[in-house]
């Protein structure tokens, strides 16, 4: 039987993780090593200057102490796994929130699939749309169970499709399953930022920030013009699929770069 090792940034008891757990455990024996708690936007650290603990929550199932998604699929791979467990595929999420465009440099998410490929074994990284996270105890996440279901299936029949140092990252939008366009192969879109530092103080008169959740705006490539962005494609109701690469070497500019360098 094939062996998937799952992580997320939303914490090991996240419901998205669950919902991927549950989706999968009828195609692969599954190895959840997952975050004590929440570390959305953590981006791919590793945690240096501290230990880590694995506590055993379930058979097959780990939360790391304070650990950062990189840090569990760094340590499932080279503790547990060395025991037997060799993973045919990495998989990160259901992650609570889109990660498209930019934000795909900040995410939890996308760092478990950085990891996974960095360590090897074919990777992706699967987030859900979400308008109200208020909601979500009530979502069944019935798109995303049948879409990362598909996949797997397809990769297992064939092979994944991406090679070296490159993962899946896939977005779901928030319909029902029979309101789905389908698959679409996308780019990265332009996610656009604006100024989420609110200003507020606490009891005792001191200034702190907090950091809020931006809009969902985007812009879309120039390049290739036959080809929509990730963004583009969850909001007209398809699945996005989109290929990444670790590979951040601009080429395009080397030549320039030499000449200026002259």
């Amino acid at each position: 039987m094939k062996k998937i090792l799952l992580t997320n940034d939303d914490g090991y008891d996240s419901r998205g993780l669950l919902a991927l757990k549950e989706a999968l455990c009828e195609v692969a024996e599954i190895l959840v090593v997952a975050p004590c708690n929440e570390k959305s936007a953590c981006g791919h650290g590793l945690t240096l200057t501290k230990p880590l603990k694995l506590v055993k929550v379930d058979d097959n199932f780990y939360k790391l102490d304070d650990g950062t998604p990189a840090d569990c699929i760094y340590l499932a791979l080279n503790t547990i796994c060395k025991e037997g467990f060799l993973p045919d595929l990495v998989i990160s999420g259901i992650n609570l929130g889109s990660n498209m465009g930019e934000d795909i440099t900040y995410s939890g998410t996308a760092a478990g699939a950085m990891e996974g490929v960095i360590q090897g074994v074919p990777s992706i990284a699967i987030s859900q749309a979400m308008r109200d996270k208020d909601l979500m105890s009530a979502f069944d996440f019935a798109l995303a169970k049948q879409s990362i279901l598909e996949i797997v299936d397809k990769i297992f029949k064939n092979q994944f499709p991406l090679c070296g140092r490159k993962f899946l990252n896939i977005n779901v939008p928030q319909i029902d399953p029979s309101q789905s366009k389908g698959y679409q192969i996308t780019q990265k879109g332009y996610r656009l930022y604006g100024n989420e530092a609110h200003l507020n103080r606490n009891p005792r008169g001191q200034k702190y920030y907090w950091l809020g959740l931006h809009p969902l705006a985007w812009n879309e490539r120039e390049f290739p013009k036959d080809m929509i962005s990730d963004f583009a494609a969850v909001h007209q109701g398809y699945v996005s699929v989109t290929p990444i690469t670790l590979d951040m070497t601009s080429y395009e500019d080397i030549k320039s770069l030499k000449s200026w360098l002259k």
